[in-house]
């Protein structure tokens, strides 16, 4: 490779990664440090009491695997335990809403933390730098204090209430350490350019970084972190860290427009994304107007087709069977193309009775190495244990309380991810590396992306900067970029339109695009992220 490639949502991360792959590091050593960077500067969307997923391709060393660390649910819990409870989901399917909002708020709402592992797991055994060396630079940042940016301010001063949910200003109130780090003297929230000072999480990384990553599950941080919980009566114990184990997988292929793509497997939505992906290779995408009404149709259909087949089979695969052969079969979706093409419209069922809380960086080295990786809280729970600073997250909201579903609750159970780091070959070799924060909205946002670049010839920028729609439900929501002229079309056809307010929404896509050995990125202008070359 020409030049090597960063990409990520903050400006401190990507230059966190760029420093290590300019000292020589390579791409798994360039993540990592980006990753403890974002969950300093970006402390609601990840950090050391969250999980995620990367997918690393090393061409000389023969390595192309899927490193998870997804958060599981208390060894202590059980499928009906919140039934009762029950009070309809969220329109965009990605949370349960319970009385109380004890499954995405407080304690109660934690599940056991995999990104610490998931960290030295990738250092240790693809990177080739030392754990305390990584995590430098986030360090130092959290001593000097973060500056509030402009889509972290807009993520925590939304109403969310609407949606039944609870408003992240809320959820930071509810511990001694938030207020006093996320609000200014007179009781308001901090706002953009203020500065977020927070010792706490400053001396925790120390400690982190000089006892190693084991202290977080079998050290003093373990007993601190539990002693915590039991004081709140929640569900997390030390039995639970102590017994934490991360997975390693075979990345799931699909293909589109005659280039083959990997991805990740379940409990993580690379199925979903390659199956909508694989119904629109079954269309002449590039012949349609982008942002058009035909083309806003298609996706929306094979969208709603993508959906309801994953609020249905989703879950983990050690606890329940995910047809993922089945469902990313070009058969499956030359049915679902039929359909289409029959005019029919697919509906989204749902319990009656919203951007989401993630990060994602692209890596690629001059060697050519090359990772995906997006971690995140799920949603924050609030929850910051006295004298530690980062705060957990809040995913029990994503288990079904039904018992007998793909997505129950389960004691130990992986909760089920919308993450999708992937990598797109030509001729064998990485052609884009792409992921995104946002939720359910995840996998059609990479998707959409992909077919920017492969059906429209967009370049990676452009494709993530493209307006894009969504249709997890059973309205078509559109960004504000999309014309009027195209939304009043679609409500003559009879189609639910919702216009964002933001000209940039939908989950924000972070891609490598390589070509004949040179890197270009594109990073989402959504969110106030860089792409730097190195």
């Amino acid at each position: 490779m020409q030049n090597g490639m960063i990409v990520a949502p903050q400006p401190e991360a990507a230059e966190a990664g760029a420093e290590i792959l300019e000292r020589g590091g390579n791409a798994i050593d360039a993540a990592i440090a980006c990753a403890f960077m974002q969950g300093v500067v970006d402390p609601l969307m990840c950090g050391i009491g969250g999980f995620g997923s990367m997918q690393l391709y090393m061409p000389k060393r023969g390595v192309h695997a899927i490193v998870e660390f997804y958060a599981r649910a208390s060894l202590s819990a059980t499928p009906d335990m919140w039934l009762k409870h029950l009070r309809g989901q969220t329109r965009d399917g990605f949370a349960f809403l319970l009385e109380g909002g004890i499954n995405e708020f407080g304690h109660l709402a934690v599940c056991t933390p995999g990104s610490v592992k998931g960290y030295a797991h990738a250092l240790a055994n693809y990177g080739t730098m030392d754990w305390a060396d990584v995590m430098a630079p986030a360090i130092r940042q959290a001593e000097a204090g973060v500056l509030v940016r402009p889509h972290m301010h807009w993520f925590w001063s939304q109403d969310q209430k609407g949606g039944g949910e609870v408003n992240t200003a809320d959820k930071l109130r509810y511990s001694k350490t938030a207020r006093e780090v996320f609000f200014r003297p007179d009781g308001s929230l901090k706002r953009v350019g203020d500065l977020l000072e927070n010792p706490d999480l400053a001396a925790t990384l120390r400690h982190l970084a000089k006892a190693g990553p084991e202290d977080f599950y079998t050290g003093a941080l373990a007993g601190q972190i539990a002693a915590d919980f039991a004081t709140h009566g929640a569900l997390l114990t030390e039995r639970d860290l102590a017994a934490y184990e991360l997975s390693v997988a075979e990345p799931i292929w699909g293909s589109y427009r005659g280039r083959r793509i990997s991805t990740s497997p379940p409990p993580a939505s690379g199925m979903s994304m390659l199956q909508m992906l694989h119904i629109l290779d079954q269309f002449d995408v590039g012949s349609l107007h982008h942002g058009g009404a035909a083309h806003i149709t298609l996706l929306a259909e094979a969208m709603k087709r993508m959906t309801i087949d994953k609020d249905r089979y989703m879950g983990d695969p050690a606890y329940v069977e995910v047809p993922v052969a089945r469902l990313i079969s070009q058969e499956h979706a030359a049915e679902h193309a039929a359909s289409i093409r029959r005019g029919e419209r697919a509906s989204i069922e749902r319990l009656d009775r919203s951007q989401r809380e993630t990060t994602h960086v692209s890596v690629v080295d001059r060697d050519g190495n090359a990772v995906a990786l997006t971690h995140t809280l799920g949603s924050p729970s609030g929850a910051i244990s006295d004298g530690l600073g980062f705060m957990y997250n809040g995913t029990m909201s994503r288990f079904d309380p039904r018992p007998g579903r793909a997505a129950s609750i389960a004691p130990g159970k992986r909760r089920s991810s919308s993450a999708a780091p992937t990598i797109v070959f030509e001729n064998d070799r990485p052609r884009i590396v792409v992921g995104a924060p946002g939720g359910s909205y995840i996998a059609p946002a990479v998707a959409q992306a992909i077919s920017n670049v492969l059906d429209f010839g967009m370049s990676a920028f452009e494709a993530v900067a493209a307006p894009r729609i969504m249709a997890v439900s059973n309205t078509i929501d559109i960004s504000n970029r999309i014309r009027r002229s195209v939304s009043a079309e679609l409500e003559a056809a009879g189609y639910g339109v919702k216009r964002s307010a933001q000209t940039f929404p939908f989950a924000a896509v972070h891609a490598i695009e390589m070509i004949d050995g040179v890197c270009k990125g594109g990073a989402d202008p959504q969110r106030d992220g860089m792409a730097i070359s190195v």
